[in-house]
């Protein structure tokens, strides 16, 4: 209502400017001969001049309800065109012109094209990512029958070799007490092997926790089962899902290795926020190894620590000298400029026994 008041307004502010311009045309300057009869002459006792200006009022109000009905008009109809349009059942058979019902249809066939072809690739997407979901739980599995079957599958048939062999031979009690030694080394070594999968089997803890709590549980479980001292620092550290969820199971993976391979009496992780980077650091005392002579069981862990890194734009680094241990470290920036600069580094392996991306 107040924009249809404003529009008859307008119109009736240049409608009577216009009047009064053509009546200073013709007559030049106001002056009481050419001006006099607007007042003076009357009908039905109301001057010439205000009868002027309410006509002039009346036919601006006319034009502004018209305007307003006809724009109101044209969007009631575009709009209801478009709902019939976005209908699955719609049809042309409307009194448009054709021009009209030809872009309608044309509209139509594009939208219709376009879902299609969203739940086409919808449906691409989801199977792709079950692929790929199954493509891993296969080479899992398969990597943890490989790793079963050159490790414990192994060292318990050795065990039993030796106890075979005390109970079918007569063996002296020096003999048989060496042949039990090593029979409980290969025992222990077993379970070693056993703990170290259980734990890179073991789901990620972080549905309610945040890294640093997941962490401090993770190693709280390794001391009720190994017998080597953990040392740890840990920082709360605002990160995104994924990179917790990635950090964590490099940790995972670099406590499984030390687990299996290092024969370590020291472990020390930390976890840290240093010049805007999130730090985390797992470092042991055990044999260490060469680079370039890596086993294949180092090197998948080494690589699975590597493609997560690089999935989440963190840099690492795995430093491990023949007798002196093994170091792996991985730098996650906290802003997005600093993880654009450095999603483009590649990881490269450095003489003298490391790994630094």
């Amino acid at each position: 209502m107040i924009s249809l008041l404003f529009r008859t307004l307008m119109i009736s502010i240049i409608l009577i400017s216009m009047f009064f311009g053509v009546f200073y045309l013709l007559y030049d300057v106001p002056n009481a001969a050419a001006w006099s009869p607007l007042w003076e002459n009357t009908y039905n006792g109301m001057p010439l001049g205000v009868i002027i200006v309410c006509g002039v009022f009346f036919i601006s109000f006319v034009i502004s309800l018209w305007w307003m009905i006809s724009v109101k008009s044209k969007e009631f109809i575009t709009l209801k065109y478009v709902k019939q349009l976005a209908e699955p059942d719609f049809t042309l058979k409307r009194n448009v012109s054709y021009p009209l019902r030809k872009a309608l249809k044309e509209t139509n066939e594009l939208i219709e094209t376009q879902r299609k072809s969203l739940q086409r690739l919808s449906n691409e997407k989801a199977e792709a990512s079950d692929k790929i979901i199954q493509e891993r739980i296969v080479a899992e599995r398969q990597r943890l029958a490989r790793e079963l079957h050159d490790s414990v599958s192994q060292q318990l048939f050795a065990a039993s070799m030796l106890l075979s062999s005390i109970t079918e031979m007569d063996t002296p009690p020096e003999n048989a007490k060496q042949i039990l030694v090593q029979i409980e080394k290969l025992v222990q070594q077993a379970q070693l092997e056993m703990r170290a999968l259980l734990l890179h089997l073991r789901p990620i803890a972080l549905n309610n926790n945040t890294l640093a709590q997941g962490l401090k549980d993770l190693i709280f479980e390794l001391k009720q089962k190994v017998n080597f001292d953990i040392e740890y620092e840990i920082e709360e550290i605002k990160l995104s899902k994924a990179e917790e969820d990635h950090l964590f199971r490099i940790a995972q993976e670099a406590l499984s290795n030390t687990l299996r391979h290092a024969k370590a009496t020291e472990v020390e992780m930390l976890l840290i926020e240093r010049d805007n980077l999130a730090i985390l650091r797992i470092q042991d005392n055990g044999r260490g190894f060469d680079m370039n002579e890596e086993t294949n069981s180092t090197s998948y862990g080494l690589k699975n620590i590597a493609e997560r890194a690089v999935e989440i734009g963190a840099k690492y680094k795995i430093v491990s000298v023949p007798g002196e241990g093994t170091i792996v470290e991985v730098k996650v920036p906290l802003n997005k400029e600093e993880k654009e600069s450095e999603e483009g580094e590649l990881s490269e392996k450095e003489t003298g026994g490391a790994i630094d991306d």
